[in-house]
């Protein structure tokens, strides 16, 4: 049977079953992956076979582009090269591609080197309409040398526009051009496949002497995946044996994990121990560029099938799965937080998975044993993706293979309670059945948002605390994703807090996708370090930021800071005509229980004179939709939308979907709850999407804080919630002990928790507890007592709390980690120096 034990790159059922190939590398330095990868560098010897593998990956084979699940494949790349063969007959004078104008364009030239691939693919794809077809075979060959005669070849005329396309994305189109045609290329233009790969080193300008450089901030991550894949490619293509070694060996270093206290090349971007990853340095990244990395690196894997050993590599990405993006995917749904400036774009959550499910069910063949069954499991558990959108035709076959087979039983790579804290990218994950809730942070180590290319235009508060609450059978297409931003005022984000001001995008301030002064000691270009620092992806001036969990529950806490570019303004550092934005101030946390987020803000400040406003929460909903909003006062009294009493809780419920949101108020003050349908085009966030204007009804609801003075508030994220069950908090379990700008703590009655965040220096007391701050604690009390405690600033040597009262003894602790009787209670001690922010528990029992 297909896919039984396995399908290997050339579509033929594999003879004997996958075994395991995996080494324990998550943890080890890049010198050490490097040295475990050293007889893969040494064993890439048969390049017709990586070829052959390559061709496969993307034209599919025989045997698979006969199954009836492939045939809408086929036939899709058959129409996509006709439609590229008719623009060629179409085209005008200067042209090779009708409409695609060359010279200037860097865009339209990736695209004319895009469409010569997509007919090349055609003709080697197995079953189609062209296969073999070789007149157009030469016309992408004649296209090829075209293209390099007047707009590639001449090193003066080129690298223009976007250095992405001259280093990766061009190359990648005519590395895999050369390889689907590589035969032909050898009989008609033997020079052709020489000449490219010659100017393509001369274009890797951000490398160093026509190859990578890996101190290089341009080589990192995906960047390095994809510029590696293609060097593998052209060192095969070219009998380049050291080519392909080095590159090879050169992309092992993404398998590595990130230590940041031992950087490698001074490489933050990659996977961290607690499944993060960064890109650009700084930015969040799992959900775009973590994904892009994950494919490449797969279809390394597959690539090397059979021409070399990729020993224990798999095992490394399997954990990046399973630590790093199944907790980020909710029912299908990849979440916001970690995409960047891809939140702007209108491709969506649901497309960005489909892209992951390819790679999972392809790696699922290079695991073995219980990963590869886990891996299945989760294929089978997560919705069906479209598979149109699958890069390999291979990939849907074994995708299918998977999704049909009746002894795998689908099976979520999440436990059902998770809770998540992705301190080394400042983010945070809380998982129930029914329901994620997702918090975006930042800091002195980590951007605020992601701007560039005109994508994202309005992201000033997208990292101050900005959260998501996904509510299970929800199309999330209708909750979050591209209309969200659009219909979403940027000051009005779920959970920021926000100045009131109007601020201006880049285009708007300097009339242009970026800030440009070549001539000011920080040299502001278009991909400079002071672009990257000051306008693309500016990092926070604080450094607490993060959290501990316990278990399935988890506390993490953030102090709201000026962005670097506000900051470098007030020293003088930055030109004159540079526009830098004041922040607001607050100090926040938020601690995630089972039926509940509890979220506290203290110290809330519009700075400057200027008043702010905290957003509770904000929705969209269809323009038809049954929304309604209910609530109550603190005495009892119905609670109607426009009311200036404040109310104890408030319920969002859309019955068209049948989903609620309740939201249950700790502490007295006024909200401003309103329903109003907004109409606005999707361009305003990002200039390349198409003017389509969207239509949504947006319900938020917000508290105002006055210019003077500083604001304090706390209230409870309630998901699925009833009228019923938000009466309860009346009575309920939550506690709030402490709110300030100093310690912010609560406790929860029923689950034995009390959880704190301590921002100062020194011991700070909550409840039972006496917290040498700053950390972040929490503690469940019963018929043990377990503490989880960390250093969210990544700063401290150690971190303390006793927990007063009778004296307790040890059970179990992690290493790290002490614990003593003292004065007035029991001590426990973590040693959190180079943590990075982790958590580290302890389980005591009485005397």
């Amino acid at each position: 049977m297909y896919g039984e034990p396995g399908i290997s790159p050339n579509g033929l059922e594999s003879a004997v079953p996958h075994v395991s190939r995996r080494q324990v590398l998550a943890l080890i330095p890049a010198a050490g992956l490097l040295a475990a990868a050293a007889p893969a560098r040494a064993a890439v010897t048969d390049h017709a076979r990586l070829i052959a593998n390559t061709v496969a990956i993307f034209a599919g084979t025989p045997e698979v582009n006969a199954r009836p699940e492939v045939a809408a494949k086929v036939a899709a790349m058959l129409n996509t090269a006709r439609q590229r063969l008719t623009a060629m007959d179409q085209a005008a004078e200067g042209e090779l591609f009708a409409g695609l104008r060359l010279g200037t364009d860097d865009v339209n030239l990736r695209l004319a080197y895009q469409y010569l691939y997509e007919i090349a693919l055609a003709t080697r794809t197995p079953g189609g309409g062209l296969e073999g077809d070789a007149a157009a075979q030469r016309r992408v060959i004649d296209g090829l040398a075209w293209l390099h005669e007047r707009y590639f070849g001449d090193q003066a005329k080129g690298y223009y526009g976007n250095w992405h396309n001259w280093e990766i994305a061009i190359p990648a189109h005519v590395s895999r051009t050369l390889a689907l045609l590589a035969d032909r290329v050898k009989q008609e233009r033997p020079e052709l496949t020489a000449t490219y790969v010659a100017s393509m080193d001369a274009y890797l300008r951000n490398g160093k002497n026509g190859d990578v450089d890996l101190d290089s901030r341009f080589h990192t991550g995906a960047n390095l995946a994809d510029i590696t894949g293609n060097r593998i490619l052209q060192g095969a293509l070219t009998g380049d044996e050291a080519r392909i070694a080095k590159a090879i060996a050169d992309q092992a270093t993404v398998f590595a994990t990130i230590d940041p206290y031992n950087l490698q090349h001074g490489n933050t971007d990659g996977y961290y121990p607690d499944g993060s990853f960064i890109q650009h340095h700084s930015v969040a990244y799992t959900g775009s560029y973590g994904r892009a990395l994950l494919t490449r690196v797969v279809q390394t894997l597959k690539t090397l099938e059979g021409a070399g050993t990729t020993e224990g590599l798999a095992g490394v990405v399997y954990r990046w799965i399973a630590d790093g993006f199944a907790p980020l995917i909710f029912e299908g749904w990849m979440m916001e937080i970690v995409k960047g400036r891809a939140v702007s774009r209108t491709n969506t959550g649901y497309s960005d998975v489909g892209v992951i499910v390819e790679a999972i069910a392809d790696l699922a063949d290079h695991v073995g044993g219980a990963e590869a069954q886990a891996l299945k499991k989760y294929v089978k558990f997560l919705p069906a993706a479209d598979t149109a959108a699958f890069v390999s035709p291979v990939s849907i076959a074994r995708y299918t293979a998977i999704r049909t087979d009746s002894a795998i039983t689908g099976a979520d790579l999440n436990a059902p309670a998770r809770s998540v804290a992705f301190n080394a990218m400042d983010r945070t994950v809380h998982r129930r059945p029914g329901y994620a809730f997702a918090l975006a942070r930042s800091s002195d180590r980590i951007s605020k948002y992601e701007y560039m290319s005109g994508e994202n235009l309005m992201p000033w508060f997208q990292g101050d605390g900005a959260y998501y609450l996904y509510l299970a059978g929800e199309d999330q297409r209708e909750v979050f994703g591209v209309d969200y931003y659009t219909t979403v005022s940027p000051y009005r984000l779920a959970g920021i807090t926000a100045p009131v001001e109007e601020r201006r995008t880049i285009p708007e301030l300097y009339g242009r996708l970026w800030y440009e002064n070549p001539g000011h000691p920080l040299n502001f270009t278009s991909s400079s370090a002071s672009q990257n620092t000051y306008v693309y992806f500016p990092r926070a001036q604080n450094a607490f930021s993060g959290g501990a969990t316990l278990g399935t529950y988890g506390a993490t806490g953030m102090v709201q800071s000026d962005d670097a570019a506000y900051a470098a303004k007030q020293a003088g550092t930055l030109p004159d005509d540079f526009v830098a934005y004041r922040n607001a101030r607050a100090t926040k946390s938020w601690f995630m229980l089972d039926d509940e987020i509890v979220v506290l803000a203290a110290g809330v400040s519009g700075q400057g004179g200027r008043a702010a406003v905290t957003t509770v929460d904000s929705r969209i909903a269809a323009p038809a939709d049954a929304v309604t909003l209910t609530g109550e006062t603190w005495t009892g009294g119905s609670w109607q939308a426009g009311d200036t009493t404040p109310p104890r809780w408030l319920r969002y419920a859309n019955g068209t979907r049948r989903t609620a949101i309740g939201y249950a108020f700790l502490s007295r003050q006024p909200v401003t709850a309103v329903l109003e349908t907004v109409t606005k085009s999707r361009r305003v966030i990002r200039t390349g999407n198409p003017d389509t204007s969207v239509t949504k009804n947006v319900f938020t609801a917000s508290i105002a804080h006055p210019a003077t003075g500083d604001a304090a508030l706390a209230y409870a994220l309630v998901p699925n919630a009833t009228d019923a069950r938000l009466r309860d908090y009346a009575n309920g379990p939550l506690t709030v002990l402490a709110n300030s700008r100093h310690v912010q703590a609560i406790r929860h009655k029923a689950l034995g928790i009390v959880a704190a965040n301590v921002f100062t220096d020194g011991p700070r007391h909550a409840g039972n507890l006496l917290i040498d701050g700053p950390a972040s604690v929490i503690v469940q009390s019963g018929k043990r007592t377990v503490v989880a405690l960390s250093d969210p600033t990544m700063k401290r040597d150690r971190v303390s709390v006793v927990v007063l009262g009778p004296p307790l003894k040890l059970a179990t602790a992690d290493e790290r980690v002490k614990v003593r009787r003292v004065s007035g209670g029991t001590l426990i001690e973590a040693t959190t120096r180079h943590a990075h922010g982790r958590t580290f528990t302890a389980t005591l029992v009485s005397r």
